[in-house]
């Protein structure tokens, strides 16, 4: 009981305030030995109710190990006046954005169609070649008809070798 009662007591007799952030919250460290090295102990005591997301990036940073030293308070407010402008430019850019947005919606004619849906599969089919073995390339049924259609065979080489008509095609003698 009484190492316990020892150890709550070194706790805050030998630590060391090393900054406030802006909501309050005090960071500490103490050097102590752990297994015969000296360790370094970080830790936050938080104002009012302990809440992790009001603890700013950098101190997080510090309390992790990774920065060495903690953010000074001038490092703190350049930050904070660095976030408020890039809030100033993301809105500013949304404003823009809404404006040429409303801009060209308001300049351009609605383009009706009588089909509803999606891609014309037909126009999706045609932009792929036929296969290279020379073969025929069979159609989807079209959706409004129902009727299926075969691609005449292609007299251009695919590109990747010589290009033959099926049955044409005799072993080398």
């Amino acid at each position: 009981m009484s190492k316990l009662f020892s150890r709550f007591a070194g706790l805050f007799s030998n630590r060391t305030l090393v900054g406030v952030d802006k909501a309050g919250n005090r960071y500490f460290t103490r050097k102590e030995e752990i297994d015969g090295i000296m360790k370094e102990k970080r830790w936050v005591v938080f104002k009012g109710e302990e809440e992790p997301t009001s603890v700013p990036v950098e101190w997080i940073c510090w309390l992790n190990g990774q920065r060495k030293k903690a953010p000074t308070p001038e490092e703190l407010a350049e930050l904070e006046a660095r976030r408020e402008r890039v809030k100033l430019n993301v809105a500013l850019l949304k404003k823009e954005d809404e404006e040429r947005k409303a801009k060209e919606g308001s300049s351009r004619k609605s383009i009706s169609t009588s089909k509803v849906g999606g891609p014309d599969l037909k126009s999706f089919i045609q932009q792929f070649p036929n296969d290279s073995k020379g073969g025929k390339h069979e159609e989807a049924p079209n959706a409004e008809t129902g009727e299926t259609k075969q691609q005449p065979e292609s007299t251009e080489p695919s590109g990747s070798g010589p290009s033959f008509k099926p049955g044409t095609w005799q072993p080398p003698t």
